[in-house]
């Protein structure tokens, strides 16, 4: 099997994970140490590794699936990240690690012939960050896996965005009339993701049917249902949230299922445990999240029964020093509370950043410092229709409520702060000029 490792002589650091959080860390780390500079010398290889080419912001996976965002205009390619900031991009996916040798394990890339891009190998660290993320947790419901579409990926986002506009034309074109349920879609799991994704849906559906589908009539033929096990919508959130998206919701005519547990997806549609069934075309679940199955079988590494990685306040995982995790992958009670940090992109950022300076004094040989969690609230979008929300931490002792205008450009500001991380101001202003233009020209949804 091929090792591979950086230069001698420096140390090599090496990131798992393209998301939210590795990828800023990788570039911060690569602009820092991963170059040579007129007024320094290059001082560490950073190398990332993903199983992906391309990021795309996991928040906006909802707006994929509905087809109201253009992938192309908002991905970014590793490799090209990697030329210029800083650092070695390696295209694979994790399978294991040797903490004794320091390795980190890849497994073998195919093209969509079945030809082989990259071989079976290896990667030598001296420190290694393990961001994967986090993917849906079915809980063993009968038929999630046969019927049902998560949201993990882009890939799975444009998946069902293909499903629904096919459906749609295929209503079109039958020749008969559209059968009850037959544009249905429900949604399971009503946090962030599956209540932003039923406004969405919401939308882009009628925006599909104005471009000449006129057969189909959106207010009767398509029917969105939004299913949560829990009392209430966003049980994680404030209720005064969760109240103001439902009511909205309910003026949209979603309907609404709370305190409902699935037991089973069919071909045809939800099982509830109270007897009832859900016809429906299509099924989304976002009805929880576990980290993937590797990150149990990283020789040795504690886990979570959520199968996330334990870590101490510094990020380092329990067992192994040179060993961090960010995100999603980290589990995290912080001091004097009783539940983990949430799997929020704002703690991912946080979790970046921290690392970004802690490394450095790791290199340095300096003691570590303890992560501190900031929760600055949390913004729900409804699209066009609605905006909501809570800040934390501006003015002490006080938590605003917000909602419309102010709440959808807090919203935006997150994703800007994402991208501002990553490419600094210049390139950022371009680019949502770009995009601002070219949306003028083209569908406001994806119609392909």
């Amino acid at each position: 099997m091929p090792v591979g490792g950086g230069d001698s002589d420096l140390p090599h650091i090496i990131i798992v994970g393209g998301g939210a959080g590795g990828l800023e860390l990788a570039t911060r780390l690569g602009d820092k140490l991963g170059r040579d500079r007129w007024w320094r010398k290059k001082s560490a290889q950073i190398s990332l590794i993903e199983r992906s080419r391309t990021h795309v912001w996991k928040p906006l996976l909802h707006e994929i699936a509905a087809g109201s965002m253009d992938t192309a205009q908002h991905e970014i390619e590793y490799q090209a990240q990697g030329y210029w900031h800083g650092f070695k991009f390696r295209y694979g996916e994790m399978t294991g690690i040797d903490r004794k040798k320091q390795l980190v394990y890849l497994a073998a890339t195919y093209d969509e012939d079945g030809r082989e891009i990259t071989p079976v190998r290896s990667f030598r660290y001296d420190i290694l960050v393990i961001a994967i993320g986090c993917v849906g947790n079915d809980f063993g419901t009968p038929g999630v896996k046969e019927h049902a579409i998560m949201l993990d990926t882009p890939e799975q986002a444009e998946r069902f965005n293909r499903r629904l506009i096919n459906a749609c034309v295929r209503a079109y074109a039958q020749e008969g009339p559209i059968r009850p349920g037959q544009l249905d879609v429900a949604i399971i799991g009503a946090g962030a993701t599956g209540t932003e994704l039923a406004a969405e849906l919401h939308q882009t559906a009628r925006g599909v049917v104005a471009f000449g589908l006129d057969k189909i009539d959106p207010e009767n033929d398509i029917k969105i249902t939004l299913i949560e096990a829990a009392p209430r919508i966003l049980p994680a959130l404030p209720e005064r949230i969760a109240n103001a998206v439902a009511e909205t919701l309910r003026k949209l005519k979603v309907d609404i299922r709370a305190g409902s547990r699935v037991t089973a997806v069919t071909a045809e549609g939800v099982k509830l445990a109270d007897g009832a069934f859900i016809p429906s075309e299509l099924v989304v679940w976002a009805a929880g999240v576990k980290g993937p199955d590797v990150l149990g079988k990283l020789d040795g590494l504690e886990v979570s029964r959520s199968n996330q990685l334990i870590v101490t306040d510094t990020l380092q995982t329990t067992r192994d020093p040179n060993i961090f995790a960010l995100g999603d992958s980290a589990y995290l009670v912080p001091k004097g509370a009783s539940t983990p940090i949430p799997p929020r992109a704002q703690a991912a950022h946080q979790e970046a950043s921290h690392l970004y300076t802690e490394i450095q004094r790791k290199l340095k040989s300096e003691p570590l410092r303890p992560f501190h969690y900031r929760d600055f609230g949390s913004l729900v979008s409804l699209g066009e229709y609605s905006t909501v929300g809570n800040l934390m931490g501006f003015i002490v002792g006080r938590n605003f409520f917000i909602e419309g205008l102010f709440a959808r450009l807090m919203y935006r500001s997150l994703y800007k702060m994402h991208e501002m991380a990553l490419h600094g101001p210049w390139k950022v202003a371009l680019d949502t000029l770009s995009r601002s233009l070219t949306r003028r020209t083209e569908p406001v949804v994806k119609l392909h």
